[in-house]
């Protein structure tokens, strides 16, 4: 491809790979960094890669949503970003911890104190013998601090009545419906002031409107108490929700969905704008997006044009030659 054609001079291509090489290092402001990660499970014999090369940036205070088909490797990075699994290759970092070089004593402080987690089915969450209110004490407990007694009993009651479950204090798991468990099983994840909060399909077994709750929870968490949320969904009213939705696909990321509000200048209303990016890693590789190749027949490969402002990417013309 010719400087002519591309419509960009040699010297204005030098200046861009001066800039790339001045770039800060990748993912240094981020609370959660993974860079080309990848598991790999091996059953029977056979190997399965779970996370082919996944590349994630998450910054403090953000509440996002992943999404993909099943299979996709979406639950596998919660375990890994939750202390539950083990990466094979590449790097993952959460709130400045390596989750490839931690001991097992290193883990379990993790996943103590810097990661909350919530489950998808609300038995995993909450002990059925506890109340409401000495399941969410006994993470404080364990993790072995020199609060007092009050103090938890304290900050238990107060993260019961942020998410609106005051009033189960008292109860038994089997006496909440589902998304009054699911609330308190938040509260007991947020209960050792995690840095990052996971929930693995939080609302998968409720019903809409329970469900819309349970979210509102969520949001509450992020807005009042700062906390950053990743939630795994196929619920897409929940996506998109959401200011930021990244869809997971083939162990990788492969898009993602921005939202913000716009003011008409005529009007003056609100509207929600989305708009979808394909993810672009490290070695320059994209993945576009499904639909888009399929409609324009796109297959082995594409043709490609550096303009001044943008790449163009079309169809093969050679194919069938």
């Amino acid at each position: 491809m010719t400087e002519a054609s591309t419509g960009v001079t040699l010297g204005e291509l030098e200046r861009r790979a001066a800039a790339r090489r001045d770039r800060p290092e990748y993912g240094h402001d981020a609370l959660i960094t993974c860079d080309r990660l990848v598991r790999i499970f091996s059953t029977d014999g056979v190997e399965v890669q779970a996370l082919q090369g996944l590349d994630l940036l998450v910054r403090e205070g953000e509440l996002i949503a992943l999404v993909g088909a099943s299979g996709s490797g979406k639950s596998t990075l919660m375990n890994v970003l939750a202390g539950l699994d083990e990466p094979t290759a590449g790097a993952a970092k959460v709130a400045g911890c390596d989750l490839l070089t931690m001991s097992a004593k290193d883990r379990l402080r993790y996943r103590r104190e810097v990661v909350g987690f919530v489950w998808q089915q609300t038995a995993r969450n909450l002990l059925p013998y506890l109340s409401a209110v000495q399941n969410v004490t006994l993470p404080m407990q364990l993790a072995g601090r020199t609060r007092k007694k009050a103090e938890r009993a304290a900050r238990a009651e107060s993260l019961l009545s942020l998410l609106e479950v005051a009033d189960c204090r008292d109860r038994r798991p089997h006496q909440m419906s589902g998304g009054q468990q699911q609330r308190v099983s938040i509260a007991v994840a947020l209960a050792n002031e995690p840095s990052v909060l996971l929930a693995d399909e939080p609302t998968g077994e409720l019903d809409s409107q329970t469900a819309e709750q349970v979210f509102a929870a969520l949001r509450m968490a992020n807005q009042e108490l700062g906390t950053t949320i990743l939630i795994v969904t196929h619920d897409q009213s929940v996506a998109s929700e959401v200011s930021r939705t990244v869809a997971i696909r083939d162990g990788r990321t492969s898009t993602e969905t921005l939202r913000r509000t716009e003011v008409d200048a005529t009007t003056g209303q609100e509207s929600v704008v989305a708009r979808e990016y394909a993810m672009l890693d490290r070695a320059g590789r994209l993945q576009l997006p499904a639909d888009h190749t399929e409609a324009l027949g796109m297959r082995v490969r594409v043709m490609l044009e550096l303009e001044a402002d943008h790449i163009g990417i079309w169809p093969d013309d050679t194919a069938g030659h």
